[in-house]
């Protein structure tokens, strides 16, 4: 199933489920509202039963972040082989966490306005959306909890993440990380099996990867997680980022005013976000 919150007349927004080559539209005003009842799945059985009025042309729909209010946004550095490998780190034996706050969240086609860092990094990641409340969990619990998969990219302020030894000021800047343009749900797709990851900058391919090549998937960054903080139904866990990172090459590169950033997992969707640098000048 492939859950997504549409753009709606007025400017408001509704959750909908694909259906072909439409969206039919779901009484909920995006996905985070909607699986916060545990009876969802009904709802969209419910609508399926007279679709017609609410039929939305794939081709014309707006789409915006799929869970845009989570209670919880919590992140994994450090977590491809290939990404560690580039920093000269060894493999950890613990997930490296930091988090962001819901307003950080912004549209799968949203420009990304920064003023004040000339360092903007890329991160092509995985999201995973929680669907079912946990504590405490096992790793197959976990994965029983998951309602499915987004495509993200954790645009970092480097030069504000390296001022100190904390990353969350270089990560955690208003409306810089995109997530969507949809979520696929866990019984349709399985990133354990192996899916591709890329991050385009205009016509330059700057990561590729495969989900693989994670350290800690998804079931298991929950569980852990889980045993010191409960997650809820649209909760989001970002999983990290593989290798091909601007911070990790030689020379190294940023972000430009104007570019557009592209970031795509196989079997979920691609991102595609054009970066606005509105300063050139930050303080260090």
């Amino acid at each position: 199933m492939h859950l997504a919150t549409l753009v709606v007349s007025g400017g408001g927004t509704r959750a909908a489920v694909r259906r072909g080559d439409a969206w039919l539209l779901l009484n909920a005003t995006d996905v985070g509202a909607l699986i916060q009842s545990p009876t969802w799945r009904d709802q969209v059985a419910a609508a399926d039963a007279d679709r017609r009025p609410f039929l939305v042309a794939q081709a014309g729909a707006v789409l915006a972040t799929p869970v845009p209010r989570p209670a919880k946004v919590i992140c994994c550095g450090l977590n491809y082989r290939d990404h560690i490998l580039e920093t000269g780190r060894e493999e950890p034996e613990y997930p490296t966490l930091f988090a962001k706050y819901a307003d950080t969240l912004t549209g799968p086609r949203a420009e990304i306005r920064i003023d004040g860092s000339s360092r903007v990094d890329w991160e092509a990641e995985l999201a995973v959306v929680v669907g079912d409340a946990v504590r405490r969990v096992t790793r197959e619990e976990a994965k029983a909890a998951l309602l499915g998969y987004a495509v993200a990219n954790d645009v970092s302020c480097r030069d504000w993440q390296s001022r100190t030894l904390q990353w969350f000021q270089g990560k955690a800047w208003d409306r810089t990380t995109p997530v969507g343009p949809v979520v696929v749900t866990a019984d349709e797709v399985d990133p354990s099996e192996g899916l591709r990851i890329e991050a385009e900058i205009g016509d330059e391919l700057v990561q590729s990867s495969n989900t693989r090549e994670l350290v800690f998937d998804a079931a298991a960054l929950v569980a852990y997680i889980s045993q010191f903080t409960a997650l809820a139904p649209g909760d989001i866990v970002l999983t990290g980022t593989p290798g091909g990172v601007g911070m990790g090459r030689e020379p190294q590169r940023f972000l430009r005013d104007g570019e557009i950033l592209r970031t795509r997992i196989e079997g979920i969707g691609t991102l595609v976000n054009r970066i606005r640098i509105a300063s050139a000048d930050s303080e260090d």
